[in-house]
């Protein structure tokens, strides 16, 4: 192993309340009922445009929603943000001994700045993420767009998520998935998905890779 993939939502930063205030935003401006926090957390992880369809009950107002969550999510969102407890000394100890990426559904105009404002810059050769306009949004996608462009080999690569279509996406690239519990996707999602390994805290994810095992 001498490549490692790491989602940013929900792996190495607990985005919940940028994200889940700037979903009853839109919503909100939409004319639409407007859940509680905790009941958006779902929304974490997966493509923002696809999570809005399904809280809007179609196509229809979709577009309207992205662009009315980005509104707030530019200016706010964005740092209504936190990096997980041991994030930073994990990637430390990693890259000492391997390259290291993010790779994430987030549009890449957020997660660099993201990636800057909380330090984490240099830990990683690159932030890979989507386009605005929805390119590259699929994990499957931007994990083959990342391969292409880093050279990695996916027999020696892995990808760390807390959501399925992390695992799925690494999965589709030949890449192992190892889930994170202290994001936002369940045990269940996770092994349900092909995770080759779930780790419980950021520690133990340097334990499991630092022993060797992929």
């Amino acid at each position: 192993m001498d490549t490692i993939f790491f989602d940013l939502d929900g792996t190495l930063t607990d985005p919940k309340p940028g994200i889940t205030r700037s979903l009853q935003y839109a919503l909100e401006k939409l004319g639409r009922p407007v859940p509680h926090e905790d009941e958006l957390t779902w929304c974490i992880g997966p493509p923002l445009r696809a999570s809005l369809v399904k809280l809007l009950g179609g196509e229809a107002d979709a577009d309207r929603g992205v662009a009315l969550y980005r509104e707030r999510f530019g200016d706010v969102g964005l740092y209504e943000n936190a990096v997980y407890p041991d994030i930073a000394a994990t990637l430390a100890a990693l890259k000492a001994r391997a390259r290291l990426f993010v790779a994430t559904s987030k549009a890449h105009v957020y997660a660099d700045r993201i990636v800057d404002h909380f330090a984490l810059r240099p830990y990683f050769e690159h932030v890979f993420g989507a386009e605005l306009d929805g390119t590259r949004v699929h994990k499957s996608d931007l994990l083959a767009f990342a391969i292409g462009r880093t050279g990695a080999e996916p027999a020696r690569s892995v990808m760390i998520g807390d959501r399925s279509h992390d695992i799925v996406g690494a999965k589709t690239n030949g890449i192992d998935g190892i889930g994170v519990l202290y994001g936002y996707g369940s045990r269940e999602e996770l092994l349900q998905a092909g995770a080759v390994k779930l780790c419980a805290t950021p520690r133990a994810i340097l334990d499991h890779l630092a022993a060797g095992r992929g």
